[in-house]
């Protein structure tokens, strides 16, 4: 599943992370609006999960309201699936929490600290690159895990970029990245409005289509940190 997308080429070739990213599914109604899609699109992601991720023992939605909120999830639920409210990031180093970010034209930020063996996924837009959720997202990584930028490699999705629309987020992402000291940075330099047979495109499909499913999670033991998690919401 991961070996299709090279942009992840960075976060698949460490050891004890798994990622992926589910594109555009042919032969799936998605014109409708969010909710009519998701709910189209939700059997065939869940059998991609399970063949993907078959060691998954919850999967972990950020509500995806626009924001700079970042929750993170120091303990184990017995949901299979949770949604937490009033966010767009989501961190753990607890394996077997698969983080899961929708995205149709904004941008998902995978973060990986191999050394703390913790993770962020993040859910960033013009709104959210705007209020800098990378750097929420890191800050939460640091005050739980420890996190040393120089240690994180991060990888931006496929997003739109010009000339399909007026602000490139992914460079102000990039900008951003620097600032804070990440040095490992890759993006994927994909274009979702420039091939919506493989992308949804909000924009180009002026909101009548489905998402893209960004997934992250840690494989394995988790290293004992010596910073407290704070309990998820």
């Amino acid at each position: 599943m991961t070996e299709a997308f090279l942009f992840l080429h960075p976060l698949t070739k460490l050891t004890g992370f798994r990622a992926s990213w589910i594109p555009r599914l042919c032969g799936v109604d998605v014109l409708g609006d969010r909710s009519f899609a998701l709910r189209n699109l939700a059997p065939h992601h869940d059998r991609i999960i399970a063949e993907g991720f078959p060691e998954t023992e919850t999967r972990h939605h950020a509500e995806q309201i626009h924001g700079k909120g970042v929750a993170i999830i120091s303990e184990k639920s017995s949901k299979k699936i949770l949604t937490h409210p009033d966010v767009d990031g989501l961190v753990t180093n607890i394996p077997g929490q698969l983080l899961a970010i929708y995205v149709a034209d904004c941008a998902a930020i995978y973060l990986a600290d191999p050394v703390t063996r913790s993770i962020a996924l993040l859910h960033s837009g013009k709104k959210g690159t705007e209020l800098n959720i990378l750097s929420e997202g890191l800050k939460k990584m640091q005050e739980t895990f420890g996190t040393n930028p120089a240690d994180l490699t991060c990888v931006l999705s496929p997003c739109i970029r010009p000339p399909d629309y007026d602000t490139d987020f992914a460079a102000t992402i990039r900008s951003q990245a620097s600032d804070l000291g990440i040095k490992n940075f890759h993006d994927s330099c994909e274009n979702t409005a420039s091939n919506t047979s493989t992308h949804y495109s909000y924009r180009q499909e002026k909101g009548q289509t489905g998402r893209m499913l960004a997934l992250l999670s840690v494989v394995g033991a988790s290293c004992p940190s010596p910073f407290r998690g704070i309990p998820a919401p």
